[in-house]
């Protein structure tokens, strides 16, 4: 891998930086390498098994998902809304980059960002399996109902941003170059990671204690190292290869069956970096300034589902993980829970904003309204 030149070393600055606050202290090291464990095993690993299993869909059956949602048409947004619903972010993610080349509407748009719970709905389908299949009914029938309600209405949605089309011969030359590349020598290491990475992921979603599966080894934390390790092997790809003239995607694979896995790492690594930054983002004031919000949304009950849906806002899972959590624990009541499962976006806000910022700001603005409907619904039936 050739390192980035100019405007491109910024990225080997924020790595820097993480690694700084990192070494800076005990206390704070564990929150941050916390943070990057769960950052990796909770959401990048998940990402990039659901794009390995999408591609090596195409490859399989020889379609790609852009032209099938366009031939879908009127069926086009249930369809959007039932890969949101999927749990994890991965097929929302592939609804945000398919509106972006233009096969997707808004309506799907928008009703993918509604029914996706993101990866917290691996906690709630592992801790309370009932609950957890009712919410994602939920979001499929209301990110159904929004969507088909957004692609009805007589106004100028958004569209994907012209900027994409400008230029599209070079894309078009640096995604051929890139699929048809095989991983490189840190690209199969990230690979060799990834693998036992996603299966602890499994199991950590599912509540198992993985390292007493590693016996007497299991008091040096392999799991929370195997996390870290991973997560600033992202963070150093990302640096490397950055996102340029391209954009996280489920496009078909290059020529000859190939499932593209140089494509799947940069890609994964992109996105994998905007969620480390929104973990730290929210963990490290949590940790400095001693902040307990099971304590605060006890004394505000019926403002409750509001700050849930508020929450919701925020991009990545980390936010709406403690929001279940809380939930789980009995912090919070399931008008919250369902509140803030119609409004966050998860990890697919990540490539929205930077694909598509307007049309992801105004997704996650309409989004709102329902959610707001089904929380103090829920709030007012059963509190």
């Amino acid at each position: 891998m050739a390192l980035p030149s100019g405007r491109g070393l910024w990225r080997f600055g924020v790595v820097l930086a993480i690694l700084a606050v990192f070494l800076s202290g005990e206390a704070t090291g564990r929150v941050v390498a916390e943070a990057l464990s769960e950052a990796y095993l909770a959401v990048t690993v998940f990402v990039a098994g659901t794009l390995i299993l999408l591609r090596s869909l195409e490859v399989l059956f020889k379609r790609d998902i852009g032209e099938v949602l366009m031939r879908l048409r009127h069926w086009q947004v249930p369809a959007a809304a039932l890969l949101g619903a999927f749990p994890g972010c991965g097929g929302a993610i592939v609804i945000v980059t398919q509106y972006t080349r233009g096969a997707a509407s808004f309506g799907a748009l928008v009703a993918a960002l509604t029914s996706t719970m993101g990866d917290a709905m691996f906690l709630l389908l592992a801790r309370e399996p009932s609950t957890g299949l009712l919410v994602l009914a939920l979001g499929l029938v209301v990110g159904t109902l929004t969507g088909w309600a957004v692609d009805a209405l007589p106004w100028r949605y958004p569209r994907a941003e012209p900027k994409r089309a400008a230029g599209a011969g070079r894309a078009t030359a640096t995604r051929v170059e890139g699929e048809a590349r095989s991983p490189s020598g840190i690209g199969m290491l990230w690979l060799g990671l990834a693998l036992p990475g996603l299966v602890l992921g499994i199991l950590g979603a599912f509540q198992v204690e993985t390292d007493a599966l590693f016996g007497s080894l299991g008091r040096l934390e392999p799991t929370l190292w195997l996390g870290v390790a991973g997560a600033l092997l992202s963070l150093l790809i990302w640096a490397v290869r950055g996102n340029p003239d391209r954009e996280p995607t489920a496009e078909p694979a290059c020529s000859g069956g190939a499932v593209g896995l140089d494509r799947v790492i940069v890609d994964t690594c992109f996105i994998s970096s905007w969620v480390v930054f929104a973990f730290l983002a929210f963990e490290l004031p949590i940790h400095f300034a001693d902040f307990d919000p099971a304590g605060f949304f006890a004394l505000w009950a019926p403002a409750v589902p509001l700050m849930a849906v508020l929450i919701g806002w925020l991009p990545g899972c980390g936010p709406q993980i403690l929001v279940t959590s809380l939930y789980l624990s009995g912090a919070l009541p399931l008008s919250a829970q369902l509140g803030n499962a119609i409004s966050n976006d998860g990890d697919a806000l990540f490539p929205a904003l930077a694909l598509a910022p307007r049309a992801a700001l105004v997704a996650t603005l309409v989004s709102t309204i329902p959610a707001l409907l089904v929380g103090y619904g829920a709030y007012l039936l059963v509190a």
